[in-house]
């Protein structure tokens, strides 16, 4: 899953170390859309020293999420 534009612009410019909590507070202060906001509350509840470690993880739950709905083969 990339991330989108506004997401990722805003992950830029965010200061770290940041917890979820810290990075939703700040998404919504910002204004930042729903889906933007969907995708910052799936994340672990830890913290995250810079944008390429939240990339990282939103990276590994979608191959997550994608490899629980493909149906194995037998």
């Amino acid at each position: 899953m990339a991330l989108s534009p506004t997401l990722d612009r805003f992950l830029a410019g965010m200061e770290y170390p940041a917890t979820r909590d810290d990075l939703l507070r700040e998404a919504a202060r910002e204004g930042l859309g729903a889906e933007d906001r969907a995708v910052l509350r799936e994340l672990p509840e830890q913290s995250y020293s810079a944008a390429w470690h939240i990339r990282y993880r939103v990276a590994r739950n979608a191959l997550a999420d994608a490899l629980t709905r493909t149906p194995q083969a037998a």
